[in-house]
């Protein structure tokens, strides 16, 4: 396989869940293998039939990611070696499994800050087993802005036709208006604006979603359109980024269907991750942006209630891996001054 490719590690994620299936399953696809070098970081012991429930490709395991081939049809393993499958048992919220799927993420990202993998892409890990191992995170995002320092990062929600990003995510519904400031929203419109170009889209078209119902009524029920969000979105102007908002939220994602915006920066996370997983659940993506390295997801979870039954579907996790694999190259474009 050319080296020109570029390399993507692939975290297992929880493998008591449907992360490694996904990850299999998406690497038996032939674009997959056309578009980057996938490198999945996991334990090898953890791969197994009976596990899985599906066939598992030849393994070509590593212990330095430089020892890889890359050769079609094998999964290249870069093994931890950190999990016995017994302590995981599939279907299962368990401690073991927790904090081996963290350490795939810490090892993923270590290799992408040190430059030896273009971009990561990880499968789903479960909060609960994560906070039972000890590591008191949220999710990926939390624990990738932890470990690179990133003071401000935002979630972008990604299927075809319909993206959004968060100014706040996971907070209880009640906080939401107290965590919103004209700084907070400024904040996601510049990031997401940045991170759109990344994603290839030279001057984006974004549309900032309202908070209240009829974006407020001009006040009548709820002031943070007219006191926090219209003045982020003003500001987002004088930097010369095309935002427009506030937009009402019954109205945007129909906009940004039609055509009208390439993005929606939404308040909160149902905002815009209902509107996204009823448009494309199976295709939606996560990509973290703000980080100083590129990061997808699979944009669904753990699914212990079908784990090692062979269902899973790799929609998802496929369209991660190709969607890091199409940033990295497009910011190796960028970096060499090559055009499309």
């Amino acid at each position: 396989m050319t080296t020109d490719l570029p390399l993507i590690a692939i975290t297992l994620g929880d493998v008591a869940g449907i992360g490694p299936e996904v990850v299999v399953k998406a690497l038996a696809s032939p674009d997959v293998w056309t578009t980057c070098r996938p490198l999945v970081i996991g334990d090898a012991r953890a791969l197994t039939e009976a596990r899985l429930g599906i066939p598992i490709p030849p393994l070509c395991v590593v212990t330095q990611p430089d020892a890889a081939t890359f050769d079609a049809g094998t999964l290249t393993l870069l093994d931890l070696r950190n999990l016995d499958p017994a302590a995981a048992p599939v279907g299962q919220i368990s401690t073991e499994a927790g904090r081996a799927a963290v350490e795939y993420v810490l090892k993923a990202t270590e290799l992408a800050m040190a430059g030896v993998v273009d971009a990561v892409a990880t499968a789903p890990l479960n909060k609960e087993a994560m906070h039972r191992a000890g590591f008191d995170y949220i999710g990926h995002t939390e624990i990738l802005a932890d470990v690179t320092h990133t003071p401000r990062c935002t979630t972008m929600l990604a299927t075809p036709g319909l993206r959004v990003t968060h100014v706040t995510r996971h907070i209880p519904f009640r906080s939401i208006a107290e965590h919103l400031t004209v700084a907070g929203v400024l904040d996601t419109i510049v990031i997401t604006h940045a991170g759109m170009q990344t994603l290839g889209f030279p001057r984006p078209r974004l549309a900032v979603a309202g908070l209240n119902p009829h974006n407020g009524d001009n006040g009548l029920l709820g002031r943070e359109e007219l006191d926090i969000i219209a003045p982020a979105v003003a500001a987002a102007q004088t930097q010369g980024i095309d935002a427009r908002g506030p937009i009402p939220a019954d109205s945007v994602f129909f906009q940004a269907l039609r055509g009208d915006y390439d993005v929606v920066v939404c308040m909160y996370h149902d905002q815009g991750h209902i509107a996204v997983k009823t448009h494309g659940f199976e295709q939606s993506i996560t990509i973290t942006l703000g980080l100083p390295l590129i990061r997808t997801s699979a944009d669904h979870g753990t699914a212990f209630d079908i784990a090692g039954r062979g269902i899973a579907h790799p929609d998802s996790m496929r369209a991660a891996i190709l969607e890091a694999a199409a940033m990295a190259t497009r910011v190796k474009a960028t970096a060499t001054g090559a055009t499309d």
